[in-house]
Parts: C-alpha cells; structure tokens; sequence
C-alpha cells in the first residue's frame, strides 16, 4: 500500500504472487480480480501485471538465487517475507528497476517484523548477482529457463538437441492473439479497424484468421462488443482445422469450456448444422454459453462427465480437447512451469483414454473425431492414443494438413511454430469389428 493506504503496482504484484505461489490460484484469474479491486491508473496496472507474472514465470530461477542467501530452506520461510524476497529478487535479476528502488518500494510492502530479514537478503542479492548452472544436462536446463526439471526431461525425448530453446520457448510471454470470426467479419476488415486506433496487427503462420496484436486489453480492442474476434492462440484455432467442419455438418464438443472452439465451430456449421458443446463443469459450461452468444453462434450446451454422456450418437465430427497438465500453455499461465507434477499424468491419461473412448461411440461411421492436448508428455499425448486404438478397433488414425506436412498426429511448438505448444492426433471411424 501507498502512504495514503491505496493499493500501489507492487502490492497488487505482491498479492498476487502470494496467492497463486501459496493457494494454487490461477495467475490469470487473479491478476484480472486483484487489478479489478486496485483500481489503478493504466500505467500502473501494466506495472503490476508485469512484475506479478515475471516473478511467476521465473519463480524458479528466482528461488535458485534466493537459495544461497537464506540461512533456512525457503518452503521454510515466512509466506509474507517469501512473496516480497521473490518479487524483489525478479525486478534485482530481470528488470531495469534501479536495484536501490527495488530493494525499498519492496522492503515497504512487508510487516516490520519482516523488514530487515528481506532487507539484507535483497541487499546481498544486489551486489552478489546470481549464478546459472553450465552443462546441458535436464537440471541445468531447468534453472536456466524456469521449466521444472522433470518437463525438461521429457521435452528432450521429444526435441532432443532442441531442447533448451524449446524450454526457453514455453518460459516467454505470448503475444495477444486473436481469431477473426469470420461470420461476422473478414480478417482485412478486422486488421483495418485496428489499424485505424494505432494497433498492430500481423497475420499468423499456423490458422489464416489469426492476428497477433502488440499488446492491449482484448475487451478494449475495436469489434469486441460485435463479436469480430475471439482471444484464442493458433494452437487452438488449428485443432478446430483439424476436425475439418463444415457446414450442415452435426458437431460435439466434449470438453467445451471455456468456449473459445465451440465459438469458432458455431459458425463453421453454418449454415444447416448444428453444435453440441459440453463440459462437466457448471461454470465452464456458462462460460461457452456466453462465449457462442458473444460471436453470434448458436449451440446447445449441455453439463455431462465426458467419460459417461448424456447424449445420443450420429455426430459428424467429435472434438476432444481433454484436461491435461497444461504445459503448452505456459506461456500464458506461467504458473504451469512449476505447478504441474509428473504423478499426476497417469491419472490425467486414464481421464483422456476415458473421455475419448466414450467418445467414439458418439462418431457416426465415416465421422472424424480429434484428440487434441495443450501439453506434449508421451503419457498425455501417443500413448492416450495408442491406447484409443487398443480399445476401439472401429477407429483409424486419419491425416492431418499440418505446418510440416501431412501427419496423423501433430505437435506444435513455440520455437518451431510460433504458438502454444499442442498435440493434436485426428480419427476415421468405420465399421464396428466383429472379432
């Protein structure tokens, strides 16, 4: 706080690394509900946003240096101190904040009893510097770049020799990326009327209706009211390509929420067709409601466990665009760099093979369903897949157009491609097996 007591940039960023590093909020969620509550000034708020993911997404790296000049394991330390000692050390390491302004504005920010703790150890931080580790190996990588060990390793089976820029990658902010919603618009039109208030935007590579924009609030940009676009990164845009809708095409969307591709596939159906959008959530569910309304789509949504559905089958098309550990999407939530642990995948890979069998038996013969993931460990993405055709001999992996050519299952890299790191694996289904 300010000495007036108003919330100030840095504590707003203090508050929200302190609450998604201690309480597993979601950074994005956060930063949006504290800014709300703040009310700073558009300088400010870029300030705070700023500093709140930087010290998210270099949180390891952080802790590295902060390690050796703790005399206490740092999971040990007081939660109050730890949040300052960490937003201080990102602006001390990773910005051009002056290293005395850094050290007081956040030395202010803690209790008294906490002062001259965070005081010294940001001090000795400033005219110390922090080392990084030499060497190739997965625990180098990972205090070089901020993604946890274990992903690195995982990332190497894939990308091999690659595989610290393919980290480093996943560790950058995403530009603002938006899909033109071409039932409302057209991607010329879209780009003239951001270019006429100042804004840049450049086409993208991997879906023809994305625009990568240099910065702004989405719900400030001109044609959000109408519904001419929709925040969604490549990636995402390119698994809905990869089901091939088309309209009077009859289309399920089994994992909908929060809506982003049963927006799009609302109006690729068009006209003749129609979109079941579901999610076992109730609240994600509301979201694609909203979301379809906004673009100008119709659908009907519906809350169901995937894995046991509520609807009868004869779909054209079946998306599954499953829960996962979200690695691929780091890059707007930095928080995943961390927080997602390897125990968790055979859990999540038994939901995905669950969801997506059930699935099938939705998929009119000759229909096509895809299985999409935006995340890359072999447990989430091959073998899920690998295990659908184990289980569902009517099914047969199907090509995909994708950037490197045609393939029947796709990965997308930030390094390679630009965007979000996605799986995406596309199926044909035939006639029931007699065996």
């Amino acid at each position: 706080m300010s000495r007036s007591g108003r919330p100030t940039a840095r504590s707003v960023a203090l508050e929200v690394v302190r609450r998604v590093t201690g309480s597993d909020a979601y950074s994005n969620l956060t930063i949006a509900s504290e800014l709300e509550r703040a009310r700073l000034s558009p300088r400010d708020a870029a300030l705070a946003t700023e500093l709140a993911y930087g010290t998210i997404r270099r949180l390891l790296r952080l802790d590295h240096a902060l390690g050796s000049l703790v005399d206490r394991p740092l999971d040990g330390t007081p939660a109050d101190a730890l949040a300052a000692l960490r937003l201080g050390a990102y602006q001390l390491l990773f910005t051009r904040v002056p290293a005395h302004a850094a050290v007081a504005e956040t030395v202010r920010l803690v209790p008294a009893r906490r002062r001259g703790f965070v005081n010294a150890v940001l001090r000795r931080l400033a005219t110390e510097g922090a080392r990084w580790p030499d060497g190739v190996d997965d625990h180098a990588v990972s205090l070089r770049t901020g993604l946890t060990e274990w992903a690195v390793a995982e990332l190497r089976r894939l990308v091999r020799e690659e595989v610290e820029p393919a980290a480093s990658a996943l560790t950058e902010p995403a530009p603002l990326t938006v899909r033109t919603n071409t039932c409302r618009t057209t991607v010329e039109d879209l780009m003239a009327r951001l270019e006429d208030v100042g804004v840049t935007a450049h086409r993208g590579s991997i879906h023809a209706g994305s625009l990568l924009i240099d910065g702004g609030r989405p719900s400030e940009l001109p044609g959000f009211q109408e519904g001419w676009f929709a925040v969604q990164d490549q990636a995402s845009s390119f698994v809905v390509d990869a089901l091939e809708p088309t309209a009077g095409h009859r289309v399920l969307d089994v994992c909908a929420g929060p809506g982003g591709k049963a927006g799009h596939l609302s109006c690729l159906v068009r006209p003749g067709g129609g979109l079941v959008a579901s999610d076992a959530s109730h609240r994600r569910a509301a979201l694609v409601m909203r979301t379809v309304e906004r673009l100008g789509g119709r659908a009907l949504v519906l809350v169901q466990d995937g894995r046991r559905p509520a609807v009868a089958g004869g779909f054209d098309r079946v998306l599954v665009d499953a829960p996962c550990s979200g690695l691929g999407s780091a890059r707007r939530r930095p928080e995943l760099l961390w927080r997602a642990r390897k125990a968790e995948l055979s859990g999540l890979a038994r939901l995905q093979v669950g969801i997506t069998t059930a699935a099938a038996d939705l998929l009119a013969v000759g229909g096509r369903l895809v299985y999409s993931v935006c995340t890359y460990p072999r447990a989430e993405t091959d073998a899920v897949c690998d295990a659908l055709l184990r289980r569902r001999p009517d099914l047969t992996p199907a090509p995909i157009q994708g950037p490197d050519g045609p393939a029947e299952r796709i990965r997308l890299w930030p390094h390679r491609h630009g965007c979000d790191a996605m799986f995406v694996a596309a199926f044909r289904r035939g006639l029931p097996s007699h065996r």
